[in-house]
């Protein structure tokens, strides 16, 4: 078993800044990647921002140049600067890797909530 936990989400007012943590824990042998996803009332759930192997990052064009995603072993950052309404939803931390047991590790978190008003 594998748990992800996420915090940080909130309400802030466009403009503002929140910080996302996800901490990863369980039966991890190894993560390749940890990534943030986010979803929005009737939207599918899309990539915001993804980093590999603890250097190699990306992002969704929508987020460049004002998130910055970072990891420290297994926990995964996501700091969100110059926030706008549309980047409302809920996020979701995502880990990849193998479990203790080698098995294929896809995990996601239960989601926080991110709310920025006009």
């Amino acid at each position: 078993q594998v748990q992800l936990v996420e915090s940080g989400g909130g309400l802030v007012q466009a403009g503002g800044s929140l910080r996302l943590s996800c901490a990863a824990s369980g039966s991890i042998f190894s993560i390749n990647a940890m990534g943030w996803y986010r979803q929005a009332p009737g939207k599918q759930r899309e990539l915001v921002a993804r980093i590999i192997s603890g250097a190699s990052t990306i992002y969704a064009d929508s987020v460049k140049g004002r998130f910055t995603i970072s990891r420290d072993n297994a926990k995964v950052y996501l700091q969100m600067n110059s926030l706008k309404p549309e980047d409302t939803a809920v996020y979701y931390c995502n880990a990849q890797g193998t479990m203790s047991w080698g098995r294929i590790m896809d995990s996601w978190g239960q989601g926080t909530q991110v709310t920025v008003s006009s």
